[in-house]
């Protein structure tokens, strides 16, 4: 006999990330991943580097002084959050800590591919509600639900998609669940959002013990680098994760750029508002072409092309890879006939756009 995994596991298909690599170009355009073009907060920069004399050092296993930070710029408890290595694993940890096999996980279609790893690895089932014009439909996560979903996660902003639901509609969302589904609302993109309807759950999780919020600071924050996320809930349930995560999971320079990123309101500022400048531009540009472009609140867009043997999503990006432009194809989410591309500096959407005039042409 040979040693075997639990079962179901082999079944895992590894997340595969953004393409970093253009064969045969020496510099290429990294628009794949939905980082920061602009980098990140030059104050994290130097604590970051500070802190590199330290690293013989543990560092303080609770973050104390990153959670206080969190908390002070987001006026909410420092005691009911979390922090990990990215709020991937912070959604890992929600499965090892509430998942059994057999248990019901539900997500909208196109969900982040992380919820369906998360069910996975804990041998639950999991369940995908239709959305409505590539937008997460809250009546059928409800209706798919039901009274026995164990959790049902949903990313507001979503990636892929770039789309969004209202407060109001999260709010009924919640009110629907029964007492024993966890609602997980990830929020990796929030800080993006300028719509009016659109509003953080933090309040949500200070009148409910049965939902989380998640946030990264790999977006906005330019550190995706040093992987580092929070959670906020409800003090029971900050109990279970700090109980299931390791007793040193977020490193010492992480937290030292962690809590200059969050003081710096200006750098996430000057994010935002380059950010609302390229999708303004990419979408002017890319829908002159006669592509279809899913209205996104989000750093990048997702783009439509036709099955027109010549002008599909497989040859658009190979022919953006050959000029070493690297986006996102996103098959493995059921968006075969669609790409992901990331804003960028100016010179690289602009790149972008005239490459793809190029190919459609």
């Amino acid at each position: 006999m040979t040693l075997q995994p639990r079962p179901g596991i082999l079944d895992i298909k590894p997340y595969k990330p953004g393409a970093a690599d253009a064969p045969g170009i020496a510099n290429p355009v990294k628009l794949s991943s939905n980082e920061n073009p602009m980098g990140c907060s030059p104050k994290a920069r130097a604590v970051f580097e500070a802190a590199s004399r330290k690293l013989n050092l543990y560092p303080d296993g609770g973050a104390t002084r990153l959670r206080e930070a969190i908390a002070d710029a987001n006026g909410i408890d420092a005691d009911r959050i979390v922090c990990g290595t990215g709020s991937d694993e912070l959604l890992q940890l929600l499965g090892r800590a509430y998942l059994a096999p057999g248990d019901k996980v539900v997500q909208s279609q196109y969900g982040f591919l992380v919820y369906r790893l998360v069910a996975m690895q804990s041998g639950a089932e999991l369940v995908s509600a239709p959305e409505r014009d590539l937008t997460t439909d809250v009546d059928a996560i409800i209706e798919a639900a039901g009274d026995d979903a164990r959790i049902v996660f949903i990313a507001n902003p979503n990636n892929p998609t770039g789309t969004y639901v209202s407060h109001d509609d999260i709010r009924r969302l919640r009110e629907a669940l029964p007492e024993t589904t966890l609602l997980v609302v990830d929020e990796a993109y929030a800080e993006y959002v300028d719509e009016p309807d659109y509003e953080t759950a933090f309040d949500l999780a200070r009148e409910y013990d049965n939902i989380v919020v998640t946030r990264t600071f790999s977006k906005i924050h330019g550190l995706a680098g040093v992987r580092l996320g929070w959670a906020y809930a409800d003090a029971s349930i900050i109990d279970v994760l700090n109980r299931v995560r390791g007793p040193f999971n977020v490193n010492l320079p992480a937290i030292e750029a962690g809590i200059a990123a969050i003081k710096d309101a200006d750098f996430q500022q000057r994010s935002a508002e380059h950010n609302r400048h390229g999708l303004a531009f990419m979408r002017q540009q890319l829908g002159g072409l006669g592509l279809e472009v899913t209205p996104s609140v989000c750093n990048f867009v997702l783009v439509h092309f036709p099955e027109t043997p010549g002008k599909t999503a497989a040859e658009a990006d190979a022919f953006l890879t050959k000029r070493g432009l690297i986006v996102r194809p996103v098959a493995a989410y059921g968006l075969p006939n669609a790409l992901r591309i990331t804003i960028g500096l100016d010179d690289e959407n602009r790149k972008v756009a005239d490459a793809l005039a190029e190919f459609m042409a």
